[in-house]
């Protein structure tokens, strides 16, 4: 009992469980929960069965411990299970995937920014771009006011985005209220805005989705007084997008919802502008997290030679 084991081997670079334990702010449970792992390199044992480490464990432990914040528990365990097996390459793809998951992510961040600014530039200069209204729920046909193709802006003028306002052009077909297409001979709605199919296709959803969101209070389409289908108009267009973009960044769906919820409060997009700051500073943080596990996971290779 209480008998030193660095004293018992004769040995400065020998370590106790207890001692690794100490220096990483762990357990010693814990830190047998890693070597049986494969995080930590596979311990010596003395005559009598104790575990016995040494310095190369403490830095296989630190780097673990630095991988972490940025590459999560699981890809941190995998890096370090790859490296202790031999397959550095396997080790070094892992680290390359979580450097390009988090430029995707900034990218993401960067079109839901894109996306912002054009929504305040639509909610301010009364120009939505617009693919037109389509064909209710899903269906198929021309739009209204264009004929066939990528259907009208409001003021006549061609456009792919999503419509958010009624056209006022004098573009050739057969006008708003008339349905030309082969989607079931469903009106076109009555009061502007679009229907769920070309919302859907535009965002590159399916229109389930846009059901599911609505269910969960995302979005709220108001209904078409004659025929009953949903029609999403700017505000509930403004939404969908908003909503996309950010489930894209991975937010989740409970968080979004108060997010929504305080657009609508505020009327505008104001309330965005502290959830931009939290995810540019919530990115840049996994960037230096990542470099500085890059720097203990160079320290453990040339430690184990």
């Amino acid at each position: 009992m209480g008998r030193n084991l660095q004293s018992d081997l004769g040995g400065r670079d020998r370590l106790r469980p207890v001692d690794l334990a100490r220096a990483h702010g762990l357990s010693t449970q814990a830190v047998r929960n890693y070597e049986e792992a494969g995080i930590l390199p596979a311990a010596q044992r003395t005559a009598s069965g104790y575990r016995v480490y040494t310095p190369l464990h403490a830095a296989a432990l630190s780097a673990f411990l630095a991988l972490v914040p940025g590459h999560g528990h699981g890809t941190a365990a995998a890096i370090m299970r790859a490296v202790n097996g031999g397959a550095d390459d396997e080790a070094f793809r892992l680290v390359d995937g979580s450097h390009a998951q988090l430029l995707d992510d900034r990218r993401t961040l960067q079109a839901v920014e894109s996306a912002l600014r054009e929504l305040e530039r639509t909610a301010g200069g009364g120009a939505g771009g617009g693919s037109g209204a389509g064909v209710p729920e899903g269906g198929s046909g021309a739009r209204p006011g264009g004929g066939s193709g990528s259907g009208a802006q409001p003021g006549g003028g061609p456009g792919t985005g999503v419509g958010l306002r009624p056209g006022r052009g004098a573009g050739a077909g057969s006008g708003p209220g008339l349905n030309t297409g082969t989607g079931a001979g469903a009106a076109f709605p009555s009061g502007g805005g679009t229907f769920i199919g070309p919302l859907a296709r535009k965002l590159g959803v399916r229109p389930a989705t846009l059901r599911a969101w609505e269910g969960a209070g995302l979005v709220r389409p108001p209904r078409d007084p004659r025929t009953g289908y949903r029609v999403y108009d700017e505000a509930a267009v403004r939404d969908a997008r908003l909503v996309h973009q950010l489930r894209r960044g991975g937010y989740p769906l409970e968080r979004i919802a108060p997010l929504l919820d305080r657009v609508r409060a505020a009327g505008g997009l104001e309330p965005l502008e502290g959830t931009l700051r939290d995810w540019h500073a919530r990115l840049s943080a996994r960037g230096r997290a990542l470099l500085a596990g890059a720097a203990e996971l160079e320290a453990y290779l040339r430690a184990r030679g």
